[in-house]
């Protein structure tokens, strides 16, 4: 007998001792039934003698009886079920572990099937799952993809509850991990991302690794659900939370008595949800300020019920992942942890692209087109942006036999129209004359199909002026969109609703793409309406300041203006830029009437020269050390892609003649590379020198290319924080030495290795003008750090010099140290967080001895014994002119800093050492209270 616990005791006697436990808390009857019936446990009489009885806790005692008539391997096999089908039973896994049950090789061979509701549910949710998700539709309709395919991993950033980055994530395993976390108590983990950086398609990928058991988690329930839907209930419909789960996911077959919800509610922690989009809910102010719906059982309008879940006021422990659009945040006390999406880096780009072409030679073009184009891979760097150039290659090459993009295709409104092409080409392919002599013809294409596109431009303008992306089969038959039309590729089904199909438009940005159509197509409208989304953008900007939803402590939510909804207006603007821009005159023009669009052109052109100037007028000034400063936010930035799609050198140049002030900063705009782009295309119009302060944003390698006609006029450039690899600082060395006009460098916190380092002492040794360098927190070795310091000693301009959080180590320092001794221009050093021993501070303190220029010190974070306090003390007898000396979290006790206290007795100009962190108690620093430059604090 296994049951060791009770080795005395009967299976028979177990179970009449343990009778009312198992009476109270056994659930699951039916999987008992049909596993002791499949057995020949139960014949169809026992079956039929316990399903005659009403209550659950009746059915277990019949079955109680039953089997222990049957004798001790019945008893047994009854144990086993239990035993097995743990998730079924799971209240009563601790009282078998206490009883030491363990099968014995009596009942080993006999099987269990789980037909537990519990379990089937969960298999039935994993089918539905594996099915929905195993293909990827987020992107087309007409060809399906395996998502294992085509799916290629993205950046993902964590984010600190500061935004400040903490890394990168390598695999979607570790978004449901515990890695990154900030706030324990909460529940929702946060990923937010531009339009198109694959949000979406991360949730599926998810979502299909839990279907097929690959995801590392516990969860054996997972809900799904799009938040477009919660804008298309009635305003007055009301449902239960089992409702919304089951309804809108896949609902639980054999469950009479409510099992699987009633585990639910006991485990929430079994659970995860997805909602995907938070930004695209349409937010009713009278259903908010409803009470709060905290009873699982109550019915609540839906939207209400999504608050609940993400505030935790339902199904508490519950695991939520939410995406929503840059911009869009929840307070700190829901979130877990903050996720962005990066895009694709340069190697998952090559993958993608890999995954798209079979044949080498096929691949070989495209990477040389991408190659040619900095923009064009920047571009390519967010995934829909890179499906469609490379859906236009497959197109290009299938039905013209080219593998060559258009000039025009480096824009954004360039690649949209060439989607365009291709879905209208579906069309188009059953009327020959369109493809005669297989050569490409856009003009022809978008002429026959301007009844099609003025359609679907209609329909997408009445969802952008109602912040809408579902559309009903009436609305879309009210726009003339016939059954062949709808299968182009520009919808695709988005649900049902009463019964009702629903739809939406390929991705959002698409419908903006058509809106903007919509008003160059309009002729019965002012040429001045087009600018009505400047409009009403500008005033929505103005009227949520920043643009966030947050939920407060009172778990209430605060009714916004979307953020998405205006990003979406935003991208309208920019497209209808585009779209009257000179590049793309020659096809406009064949689609609307000429006098009209000039109309349009030259309004947008006012408009938008105007708009510049106001704004920029508009933006407060502030003096600093470096001169004068003018801090950019987004507005500033989306104007500057608006120019870059208008393609208007005039109004490029009059943009950068307006701005006033030396030093542009576009800190923490959440710029992708391709925005650099645009910045460039206006700021190489300054005429005078200037400064640029990019710092906190995402430009990368190929942003840093895009930048190369500005650097003739800058003296200031701050590219720390944007995920910069060496390849970026050989354009900038290349580029800086070129024209020497260079003040200040700012590199910090990228991924710069010893390569990168060698360049930027080229930079030094070359650029007499150099002042300021910030290349801390790389991945710089004491190698890196002996071709710096040799530059440093050869410069005579330079003065800031900042190394925080490399690994130079002692012979870095040595090499520092040689630096040191006599420089005549270096006044802040920053050497902190390098793995710095005593050793190398030796060295640091006997050059500095030799001088007299240096006035900030900082070493930080390194790994000082009292070995140097000897070697510092005398530094500090010497009175070179140090005024700042920081030594905070090394490892110095009391006898150490003790002589650095006597020391300063001898030293007139040292304003401060700071020792906080180092190995004294509180009792200790009590000693040197009356030494008031000795800082603990």
């Amino acid at each position: 007998m296994s049951q060791t616990g009770e080795a005395k005791m009967s299976y028979v006697d177990l179970l009449t001792v343990h009778r009312e436990l198992l009476v109270s808390t056994l659930k699951s009857v039916q999987c008992l039934l049909d596993n002791l019936s499949a057995c020949g446990f139960f014949c169809e009489e026992d079956v039929d003698i316990v399903q005659q009885t009403v209550t659950r806790t009746e059915k277990v005692r019949k079955i109680l009886e039953v089997v222990q008539c049957k004798g001790e391997q019945a008893c047994e096999y009854f144990l086993k079920i239990i035993f097995t089908v743990r998730d079924a039973y799971i209240d009563l896994q601790p009282w078998l572990k206490d009883i030491n049950y363990v099968p014995s090789c009596e009942v080993t061979p006999m099987p269990v099937v789980n037909t537990d509701p519990i379990s089937r549910y969960c298999e039935k949710l994993r089918d539905d799952m594996i099915r929905d998700t195993s293909f990827i539709m987020s992107y087309g309709q007409r060809e399906e993809a395996h998502l294992e395919e085509l799916y290629t991993d993205t950046l993902m950033e964590l984010l600190n509850d500061s935004n400040e980055r903490l890394g990168f994530l390598e695999s979607l395993d570790h978004l449901l991990g515990d890695h990154g976390v900030f706030n324990p108590h909460g529940e929702t983990i946060y990923v937010m991302g531009d339009a198109g950086v694959g949000k979406s398609l991360l949730l599926q990928k998810l979502q299909n690794l839990w279907s097929k058991k690959e995801l590392q988690t516990d969860a054996i329930f997972f809900f799904k659900f799009r938040c477009r839907m919660f804008n298309c209930f009635k305003d007055k419909e009301q449902i239960s939370l089992r409702e919304l789960l089951f309804k809108y996911n896949c609902y639980p077959d054999h469950d009479p008595d409510n099992e699987v919800f009633d585990y639910i509610l006991r485990f929430p922690e079994k659970v995860i949800f997805t909602f995907d989009g938070y930004d695209e809910v349409q937010e009713d102010a009278d259903q908010m300020n409803a009470p709060e719906v905290a009873s699982p059982e109550d019915k609540a309008y839906p939207l209400q019920l999504l608050m609940g879940l993400l505030c935790g006021k339902l199904l508490k422990g519950s695991q939520k992942v939410v995406t929503a659009r840059t911009g869009i945040d929840f307070r700190q006390r829901v979130v877990r942890k903050k996720v962005a999406l990066r895009g694709f880096s340069p190697a998952h780009l090559k993958t993608y692209i890999s995954l798209h072409f079979k044949e080498q030679e096929h691949r070989e073009l495209v990477s040389v087109q991408l190659d040619a184009s900095p923009h064009l891979w920047s571009l390519c760097s967010t995934p829909l942006f890179c499906w469609i150039t490379f859906k236009s290659f497959r197109h290009l090459h299938n039905v013209h036999d080219s593998f060559h993009l258009p000039d025009t295709c480096v824009t954004l409104t360039g690649m949209f129209l060439m989607l365009s092409e291709v879905f209208l080409s579906h069309a188009a392919s059953s009327t020959p004359s369109l493809l005669k002599n297989n050569a490409r013809c856009t003009s022809e294409t978008f002429r026959c199909g301007l009844r099609t596109l003025t359609a679907f431009a209609k329909l997408a303008i009445q969802g952008v002026e109602r912040d809408g992306f579902i559309f009903s089969q009436e609305e879309v038959s009210g726009c003339g969109l016939t059954e062949e039309e709808l299968s182009l590729g520009f919808l695709r089904a988005a649900g049902s609703c009463d019964g009702s199909p629903m739809f939406e438009f390929l991705h959002a940005t698409l419908q903006s793409f058509l809106a903007a159509f919509a008003l160059v197509l309009n002729e019965e409208a002012p040429p001045s309406s087009i600018l009505r989304f400047f409009t009403e953008s500008r005033r929505r900007a103005s009227s949520c300041q920043p643009f966030r939803c947050c939920i407060q402590d009172s778990s209430k939510v605060i009714t916004k203006a979307s953020s998405s909804a205006n990003e979406h207006l935003q991208f309208t603007n920019l497209f209808l830029c585009g779209l009257l821009a000179k590049a793309n005159m020659g096809l406009i023009d064949l689609l609307a009437s000429p006098n009209i669009l000039k109309k349009k052109r030259s309004v947008l052109k006012s408009y938008l020269s105007a708009s510049v100037r106001s704004h920029l007028q508009d933006v407060p000034q502030y003096k600093s050390s470096e001169g004068s400063k003018m801090h950019g936010l987004s507005r500033l930035l989306w104007l500057l892609r608006c120019i870059f799609e208008t393609g208007s050198k005039e109004i490029a140049q009059r943009t950068a003649r307006g701005i006033p002030a030396g030093l542009l900063k576009l800190a923490y705009l959440n710029m992708f590379s391709s925005d650099c782009t645009a910045v460039s295309f206006v700021l190489q119009h300054q005429p005078k020198l200037y400064g640029l302060d990019m710092d906190n944003n995402n430009i990368g390698d190929y942003g840093v290319k895009q930048l190369r006609p500005m650097f003739s006029k800058l003296t200031i450039l701050r590219l720390s924080v944007n995920n910069l690899y060496d390849g970026s600082v050989e354009v900038l060395a290349e580029e800086i030495c070129k024209y020497k006009v260079i003040q200040t460098l700012g590199l910090y916190s990228n991924h710069l290795t010893d390569v990168g380092a060698e360049l930027v002492a080229r930079v030094i040794e070359e650029c007499p003008k150099l002042q300021v360098v910030k290349i801390g927190k790389n991945n710089i070795t004491h190698v890196g750090g002996r071709r710096l310091a040799a530059a440093i000693q050869k410069s005579m301009s330079i003065f800031d010099v900042g190394m925080w959080g490399n690994c130079i180590g002692d012979e870095g320092a040595e090499a520092f140290s040689e630096a040191l001794k006599n420089h005549p221009s270096l006044t802040n050093l920053s050497l902190s967080v390098n793995g710095i021993t005593s050793r190398g501070g030796r060295c640091l303190a006997e050059a500095l001895q030799h001088n007299s220029v240096l006035r900030i010190f900082w070493l930080v974070q390194n790994e000082f014994t009292d070995e140097v306090a000897p070697h510092l003390a005398e530094l500090i007898r010497a009175n070179t002119g140090l005024s700042h000396l920081w030594l905070i979290s090394n490892r110095l006790t009391v006898e150490g800093i003790g002589q650095l206290a006597e020391a300063l007795g001898h030293n007139t100009t040292l304003k401060e050492i700071c020792v906080k962190g180092n190995q004294v108690s509180v009792e200790e620093e009590k000693l040197f209270a009356t030494e008031k430059r000795l800082f603990f604090h």
